[in-house]
């Protein structure tokens, strides 16, 4: 009885350094070969204590939800605005004035022009605008002239001043007669149209001499007085149309 005793305490001492072995021969496969589910809970683990270090900040707010950007628009080139020509005034252009012919001034030309534009209106014959230019060569000199006997008359424009009876403009037309107002009798372009209407009511003044027609529209004391003037007035006429 007392022999089996040391047996079995020499058996249990044999189991117990067979299991300390076996538990140090698995402690070193454990170090060298961790269990699938140890080394993933480490690496849950490893995350976790990231995203806690990433979240330490003083601001709690939540982060705001990334947002892909937009793309920046394009910048069009800005057309731009056509210049707008400003728009120029033309100013009136003056008609030049004709060059003196025949020995006349400037003055006298102007007047003269001013007969024969008229008569180019009317569509008159050549021959009827050198009785007028004629006529008014002889009446006025070619001047415009206004009344001594009419205040009136003088004013409007005017380039000399005669005394006689109320004889006005480049034709010497008087109010009195029938013929116009004082105002439109100084004005060149109305006493010429007054002049070519009354000769248009001659019969036959086309066949007739200048001094002739031009008698019958007058009623002057001094009736042959036109014909000095006829080849001036044509030369005038020519330089004018």
């Amino acid at each position: 009885m007392l022999a089996s005793t040391p047996v079995r305490v020499a058996l249990a001492t044999g189991v117990t350094c067979c299991l300390g072995a076996a538990a140090v021969v698995t402690a070193k496969e454990d170090d060298e070969a961790p269990p699938p589910q140890v080394a993933e809970a480490v690496a849950d683990r490893a995350l976790a204590a990231q995203d806690e270090a990433a979240s330490r900040s003083l601001d709690r707010s939540p982060s705001p939800a990334p947002t892909s950007p937009s793309p920046s628009p394009t910048a069009s080139p800005t057309a731009k605005p056509k210049a707008t020509p400003k728009a120029t005034k033309k100013k009136p252009t003056t008609p030049p004035r004709p060059r003196p012919v025949a020995g006349l001034s400037q003055a006298q030309m102007d007047n003269a022009k001013a007969i024969v534009d008229v008569g180019v209106d009317m569509k008159i014959p050549r021959q009827g605008m050198v009785i007028a230019v004629a006529t008014a060569m002889q009446e006025s000199t070619l001047l415009n002239y206004a009344s001594g006997v009419l205040p009136e008359s003088q004013e409007y424009p005017h380039q000399a001043i005669g005394w006689d009876h109320d004889s006005v403009g480049l034709f010497q037309q008087r109010p009195s007669s029938g013929w116009g107002t004082v105002r439109d009798l100084m004005r060149p372009a109305y006493a010429s149209r007054a002049f070519y209407e009354a000769l248009l009511q001659v019969p036959g003044w086309q066949q007739m001499s200048l001094t002739m027609a031009a008698q019958a529209v007058q009623i002057s004391a001094y009736p042959y007085a036109y014909a000095q003037h006829e080849e001036r007035a044509a030369t005038v006429v020519a330089a004018l149309t």
